[in-house]
């Protein structure tokens, strides 16, 4: 196969043993399988997904009443953003957080209602994926920097922010992830990047949305939700304000 093919699907309540040559994504929204992996054994869950690299002995037996993902992934094959080697180099379980849940559940439907739009989903499913396990590995830890602004991970800030695009982030949250009061956070974030924490985070939603806008099918009001704004009107006045152009003006090219 030389691209990624996104299905969803319900697993039936039958044994099946298999090994195929891509590597593959699980992730159920509703319901549960039961799955192996070279003898380690969990149930996959809206709440527990799992990726299985290619060539690699799996077992599965469906509950008949899950629906889920399955993400087909060429063993050579490229995306921005995202080490897809890195992502597949062992077979995994792995916990799926509330806003990823959400977001899964929402692409399920988006791609149910608009078939032709698989591989930008697949893409972003993918992407929101591996943002996730990156940052789910480190830990925000103070730097060798003697300045205010040593305590920050902006790399670390922006695979959290990139997660949570769909939720409200306060700055709270933000600076508990570097060990912070919300003050000193606040003075340091400012001192580093020359803008507020808040202002900071619109400006990647909005940096997202273009993205999506130009380079996906989704429709504009999705594109919105997906990257936090409640409504359309808001997430219009904002694009405007930051890009110049209304979304519908963006999306038409002028």
């Amino acid at each position: 196969m030389s691209r990624i093919d996104l299905r969803t699907t319900t697993l039936a309540n039958e044994h099946v043993s298999h090994v195929h040559g891509y590597h593959q994504l699980i992730l159920p929204t509703c319901g549960s399988t039961e799955l192996s992996l070279e003898g380690r054994e969990q149930r996959v869950t809206a709440e527990r997904g799992c990726l299985i690299p290619g060539n690699c002995h799996h077992d599965y037996l469906g509950d008949g009443n899950n629906r889920t993902f399955v993400l087909d992934v060429p063993v050579v094959f490229g995306l921005p953003d995202v080490d897809v080697a890195r992502l597949f180099e062992r077979p995994r379980f792995f916990a799926v957080p509330p806003d990823l849940q959400r977001l899964a559940d929402s692409l399920m439907r988006q791609l149910d209602q608009f078939p032709t739009l698989g591989n930008d989903i697949a893409a972003l499913l993918l992407r929101a994926l591996y943002l996730h396990l990156e940052a789910s590995s480190e830990t925000c830890a103070p730097t060798r920097s003697t300045g205010v602004s040593g305590r920050l991970d902006l790399r670390l800030l922006d695979d959290w922010i990139d997660r949570h695009l769909a939720s409200d982030i306060r700055v709270d949250d933000l600076a508990s992830l570097c060990a912070l009061s919300p003050g000193h956070f606040h003075a340091s974030f400012r001192q580093a990047t020359g803008m507020t924490p808040q202002a900071y985070v619109r400006r990647r939603r909005l940096s997202h949305a273009q993205a999506l806008i130009r380079h996906s099918e989704l429709p504009l009001g999705q594109i919105g939700a997906l990257v936090g704004f409640r409504d359309q009107g808001s997430f219009s006045r904002a694009y405007r304000r930051v890009h110049g152009v209304a979304p519908s003006q963006e999306r038409t090219g002028f």
